[in-house]
C-alpha cells in the first residue's frame, strides 16, 4: 500500500478511487489532485513510481484533509451550538 497523509491507500484501485481512501478527498477532488499532479486518473497505485506518488503528495498538501479537517469540523460543530444556546438564552432572559 503506497502511504499518503498518514493513510495507507490499497495498491489494487485506480488513483481516483484510491485517494478517496483519506477524509476529506471525494471523488471530484482526487481528479483534482491528480490533474494538478499530471498523473492518470486511470493509473493504478501499483503503477506509481516514486516521482509519481511526491507529486501527488505535493498536491495533496495543497488542501484540509484528515486531522486538520476533522479538527476544524469539531470546532464548527461546537461554536455553532453553542452559539444557538447563547442565542436561545438571550431570548429567555429578554421575555
Amino acid at each position: 500500500m503506497a502511504r499518503i497523509s498518514g493513510v495507507d491507500i490499497p495498491k489494487q484501485k485506480r488513483g481516483a478511487i484510491a485517494l478517496t481512501y483519506i477524509f476529506g478527498i471525494g471523488r471530484s477532488r482526487a481528479k483534482k489532485i491528480l490533474e494538478l499532479a499530471n498523473v492518470s486518473e486511470n493509473k493504478k497505485v501499483s503503477e506509481w513510481n516514486d516521482d509519481d506518488t511526491a507529486k501527488i503528495r505535493e498536491a495533496v498538501g495543497n488542501f484540509k484533509i484528515e486531522g486538520e479537517l476533522r479538527s476544524e469540523n469539531q470546532i464548527n460543530i461546537k461554536r455553532n451550538v453553542y452559539g444557538r444556546i447563547a442565542i436561545k438564552l438571550k431570548t429567555l432572559h429578554a421575555s
